[in-house]
């Protein structure tokens, strides 16, 4: 069963989400040969002001 996670700073909108999700699926199901029903996809999305880039946080860059 594969499980894809995806970590961002900041949000994605709904239809994002759903594009995402379908072309994920669809890229195991061709390349992996993966049945699409397995296919888990998980977003883990952050607040810009949670992440640290070259000792700055995101939402200052």
């Amino acid at each position: 069963m594969p499980y894809i996670n995806i970590r961002l700073a900041g949000e994605l909108t709904r239809e994002q989400k759903k594009q995402i999700v379908e072309e994920m699926t669809s890229t195991m199901e061709r390349i992996a040969g993966k049945p699409r029903e397995y296919v888990i996809v998980n977003f883990d999305e952050t607040r810009e002001e949670n992440w640290g880039w070259g000792g700055q946080l995101l939402d200052e860059l």
